[in-house]
């Protein structure tokens, strides 16, 4: 995966609504890294986690933090 794999895959987001609604109901990071990589991105889930806090456009990646996760 490269960071420009990501950056497309969340510019792409931005511009498609179901795709962003299915983003958005996902429950953990490898469930929209498996979005991604449906759509022919080569996206994971820690690359996801490791870009939490960084914006790209109008979208902004942010880890969730869930009561009885692990860490």
């Amino acid at each position: 995966m490269t960071i420009e794999n990501l950056k497309a895959f969340l510019k792409k987001m931005q511009e498609d609504e179901s795709l962003r609604e299915k983003v958005l109901s996902s429950s953990t990071a490898d469930d929209v890294a498996k979005i991604a990589q449906a759509l022919g991105y080569e996206v994971s889930g820690d690359e996801l986690l490791r870009f939490s806090g960084k914006k790209v456009g109008k979208v902004t990646v942010r880890k969730n933090i869930v009561p009885g996760e692990y860490n």
